[in-house]
């Protein structure tokens, strides 16, 4: 590290240049993964969503559902988890989740890594 210039980002390329020198590439760029933890760390995003669910089971009336797709491991295990911690409120409409048909990723290929979870208010045991 000694002798080594710091910088600051000005621009995303600055960025993308950092990555490639670190990550080496495979199938995609890597860099996408860089960014989808800058936009979840910055916005807060697996926080918001469990604040979100905490409330569910007070606002939602009995047979109402929740319907949450989640993209990624981080959010899915914070749903799954939400979905066993309130298990006495909120029974899961579907044993597993529901995941995208191979046509359905065909035609949209961010779909591929979408998970559907689903569940519904039921009277308090």
């Amino acid at each position: 590290m000694k002798g080594e210039k710091i910088k600051k980002f000005a621009y995303v390329g600055d960025l993308l240049e950092v990555i490639d020198g670190v990550i080496p590439r495979r199938r995609r760029h890597e860099a996408t993964k860089v960014f989808q933890a800058l936009r979840i760390a910055v916005n807060d995003e697996l926080n918001i969503l469990k604040r979100a669910l905490e409330q569910v089971p007070f606002i939602l009336s009995i047979g109402g559902r929740i319907v949450v797709i989640t993209y990624h491991s981080l959010e899915d295990r914070i749903v799954k988890n939400f979905f066993k911690s309130y298990s006495d409120k909120i029974l899961p409409v579907s044993k597993r989740v529901i995941k995208p048909s191979m046509e359905e990723i065909k035609e949209n290929r961010r779909a591929r890594s979408a998970k559907l979870r689903v569940g519904e208010r039921r009277e308090n045991s």
